[in-house]
Order: structure tokens, then sequence, then C-alpha cells
């Protein structure tokens, strides 16, 4: 049984009333379906679980749910809270748009928080120390000011996620030379280009004048972590029903991926496929259509995928951050970049 979110790396907290399954602070269930998701707490995505003692949790769930008072619904879906403190949120049989708009309507909202509440905290020392309006000298407002730059660059170029580069292993554990650490610095390089093979696109990161190309399941892995990140201002719930659509145009997540990659969007400097330069819709759009695939693909029988994502998210949340940076990117483009 795993404790640690697979998207963020961060814990999963516990809770004491589902004997079967005691991990996670909120759950979310389908009885219909027997599906079982753990909400992280900390970025607001959905786990699916793979374990087999899930029909025992969900059954546990549905008991609970109807034992424990509504806080909100609607015809398909509702939430309660237990009084542990434990949250419950039940899936009837929602449209794609009103799964979508429950399913990741909190965590763009929360990304959108945090990142005022981030850009307000440091332009505000900027501002404070540049002007020194509060009751210090010009000597000291001046001395805050510099002292905010090397806080602004650990926040620019620190990676904020970890992604295992090797896909699925055979079992073996991680090791810090298999994962690359990615700084928000090198999300303004990501590209998301046309490729032959499955899934029909690959992903590229430049450093410099060296690049790295991730193809097949590595550019699933690498797309799927990134772009939370990439769309790290979250999105207003008119944005999640527009990137709905553009999925349901296109009639399948997976497709909807690589066809996106064919449009050849162009940024301002004429460079193809840079991820920031999309839509906002169609950003959201490619998140939300990779964690559908990733979850079709285990539902249809590939659950190995899933086991080994989440014993690989504990042993990469063990792994220090000096191990990857500012080293650990060097050495990562040696490894699968090129020059030019």
């Amino acid at each position: 049984m795993y404790n640690t979110c697979i998207h963020c790396n961060k814990p999963l907290g516990s809770n004491e009333v589902v004997e079967a399954f005691p991990i996670g602070r909120r759950l979310a269930f389908d009885s219909e379906k027997g599906r079982l998701w753990v909400v992280c707490r900390k970025c607001q995505r959905w786990n699916l679980t793979p374990l087999e003692e899930r029909w025992e949790a969900v059954e546990a769930c549905e008991r609970l749910f109807r034992q424990t008072p509504m806080r909100a619904s609607t015809e398909n879906i509702g939430i309660a809270r237990h009084g542990e403190g434990l949250d419950l949120v039940r899936i009837g049989k929602p449209s794609r748009g009103e799964f979508a708009a429950w399913r990741y309507g909190d965590q763009l909202g929360t990304r959108m928080r945090k990142q005022l509440l981030w850009a307000g905290t440091m332009g505000g020392c900027v501002l404070v120390g540049a002007s020194g309006v509060l009751p210090l000298s010009v000597v000291a407002g001046s001395a805050i000011a510099i002292g905010a730059y090397p806080v602004l660059a650990w926040e620019y170029l620190r990676p904020v996620v970890k992604v295992r580069l090797e896909g699925v292993s055979d079992g073996g554990a991680v090791a810090p030379s298999q994962v690359a650490g990615f700084s928000r610095h090198s999300l303004r390089s990501v590209r998301l280009l046309p490729d032959d093979d499955e899934p029909g696109f690959g992903i590229e990161v430049s450093k410099g004048s060296r690049r790295a190309r991730f193809p097949g399941e590595g550019a699933r892995r690498v797309a799927a972590a990134l772009l939370p990140h990439i769309n790290g201002w979250g999105g207003s719930r008119q944005s999640v029903q527009r990137a709905v659509g553009e999925i349901e145009a296109e009639g399948h997540p997976g497709r909807f991926v690589s066809h996106v990659a064919r449009l050849g969007y162009r940024n301002w400097r004429g460079r193809s496929g840079n991820i920031a330069s999309f839509p906002l819709s169609t950003r959201l759009a490619l998140e939300m259509a990779l964690h559908e695939e990733q979850e079709r693909r285990a539902l249809e029988g590939e659950l190995r995928i899933l086991e080994q994502a989440w014993r690989e998210a504990e042993e990469i949340a063990a792994i220090a951050d000096n191990l990857l940076l500012p080293a650990g990117a060097d050495a990562f483009f040696d490894r699968h970049g090129k020059q030019g």
C-alpha cells in the first residue's frame, strides 16, 4: 500500500475510517465502475488506486457516504465529510464536463491562489526594499531588495518536478541518476513535437544550446509531470469546459495529444511546439488528456504501470534535491541531450 502522491510526491495522509484503505484524507469513488481515487490535499490531483482491495474500500466508502450529512451535491456527484475529517466524493453518472469541473476545479483554483500569494510576497519584498516605504533607512531598504533576488533565483532555478526517465522498470529501486529535475526556468523551453512512433508525439526540453528529446513512454511521463507546472496559474471553470470541448472534438484523449503536436503552434519567435505559448484551454486539455489516458490504460489491464508509478513516487520523494540540481541537470543533459 502506497502513501505518496504520484504527481507531486507529497504524503497523502491517512484516515481511521475506511479500514480496507486507511490512506488519504479525501477519497473519491465510483461504486458502479469500482474506481477509487485518493485526492492529494497538497496538489489536489486524483491518484487512481491500482490495489485489488479497492472493491472492499469502495463498498465501505458507499456505506459511510450514506451515513454522513451531505455538504454539496449535484444530480451525479456529491461530497460529504465524515466526523473524523475524511472527505468522501461519490461519483455517479456525470457528463465529461461535469466530472472535469469537479475533478480539476479545485486543483486549478488552488494553483491560482498559490501563484497569487507567491507573486504578491515576492513583489512586496522587492517594492518595499526598493522604495523604503517602511520606517527603515534607505540602506536597510536596499538590503531587503538585494536579499530578495537570491530568493527569486532559488525559486526560479530549483527543481519543481522530478521525473524518472527510464520508463517502467523491472522492479529495481530508483537511482538518483535515473531521475531528472526540471526547474521553472526549463519549463519555458518545453516543446510538444509530432512523432511517427507510439504515442504520436515527443517532448523536447532545452538548456542553453543543448536539447534533450523524450519519445514513446518517456514523452508521456515527462509531459504528464510538467504540464501542471506549465499550467501553474490554473484556470477558470469556463477554461475547463473549453478544454473538455477540445478533447471531445477529437474523440479520444490519446489522439488529442498527438493532434495538438501536429498543429504546430508557434510562439512569438516563430518556434513551433512551445507548450507555454499554446492557448490556455489547449494546455489544460493536454494535461487532462494525458491523465485520462494514463487511467484508461491502467483500467484496461496495464495496472503494473500504475503500481510502478506509486512505488516510484515514494522513491523519488526520498531523493534529495541537491542530487539533481545544479550538478544533476548537467548530467541529465549529458546523457540525453545533444548540441545545437
